[in-house]
């Protein structure tokens, strides 16, 4: 059901885009992480209000895909040192570890299973924690200019809260193990070449190219788009025989739910109109016939 256009406003209320700005422009939602001048390290607050965000874009129609980047000249320093270390240190555990389940819900869980295609557009400073997050959206852009790193060996704690499991998940373990031990840097060609990112390109290039890669997306059938980054998901840790289940019964789930029944258009369009080539391009949502199945 399409919403009020006032509706996500009306929500954005609340926090005052004093932690997270959100931008809504032709099917793109912006999500930035707004506290530039603490290099966006995300606080308990701004997990608080970057959850109320994600699940208010989830159920907004103007919301297609979704890009997440940073304020300024940084993606995100990672965690607060102050308010979400120091500052909650002397809390009851209880409490402690609601704030800490906050952050690393939406950092992990709710991005890695968004029902809508994300992606992490790296502008600057991506620290510790602020790797969670960017490796859970679906692809991930990065500025040559942008510096990457996990600090936390450099003040007395290890990766936690997941980034450990995050960055192993993407670069193996040589290249997890050197940074993790060394706290060294390295920039977004280098997160390019060990697999952290799709690509690099000039910061200045970084927004047109972000923005190629969401038309791109959004020129796709979403519905199955969606399912297809699903399927991935879940079947990365599947064995091989039930994965094959899994996948037959995702793909009947899909076409079945479909509301732009592509795969009967896509068929169409090949075998009897003969309007486009599976392999050289998309074919086209809402146009043209479709065959009963």
């Amino acid at each position: 059901m399409v919403q009020d256009e006032n509706n996500f406003a009306t929500q954005r209320e609340n926090f005052a885009d004093e932690n997270v700005r959100v931008e809504l422009q032709d099917g793109i939602a912006w999500v930035y992480f707004n506290r530039p001048s603490k290099k966006n390290a995300m606080s308990p607050n701004l997990n608080r209000d970057m959850l109320a965000v994600l699940e208010a874009l989830e159920a907004d129609d103007r919301c297609k895909v979704l890009v997440l980047t940073g304020e300024g000249d940084a993606f995100s320093a990672g965690m607060d040192l102050k308010e979400y270390f120091r500052d909650i240190d002397e809390n009851r555990y209880d409490e402690v570890m609601r704030i800490r389940r906050q952050a690393t819900y939406w950092q992990w869980r709710k991005l890695m299973y968004y029902p809508k295609p994300t992606i992490a557009m790296v502008n600057g400073w991506c620290f510790g924690g602020g790797l969670t997050p960017m490796i859970a959206c679906d692809l991930a852009i990065a500025a040559d200019e942008a510096v990457f790193g996990l600090s936390e060996i450099n003040w007395g704690i290890i990766p936690a809260g997941n980034v450990t499991k995050a960055v192993e998940a993407l670069v193996g373990q040589r290249n997890a193990l050197y940074y993790i031990m060394t706290g060294e840097t390295f920039n977004g060609q280098r997160a390019a070449e060990i697999g952290l990112v799709n690509e690099s390109v000039p910061l200045a290039q970084l927004a047109a190219r972000t923005t190629e890669l969401a038309k791109l997306l959004l020129g796709k059938n979403l519905h199955i788009v969606n399912a297809a980054k699903m399927a991935y998901k879940y079947s990365r840790e599947m064995s091989w025989d039930t994965a094959e289940e899994y996948l037959f019964a995702k793909q009947q789930q899909a076409i079945t739910t479909d509301p732009e029944r592509g795969r009967s258009r896509g068929l169409t369009q090949f075998l009897d109109e003969k309007s486009y080539r599976p392999g050289l391009g998309s074919y086209r949502p809402g146009l043209g016939s479709y065959s009963r199945e």
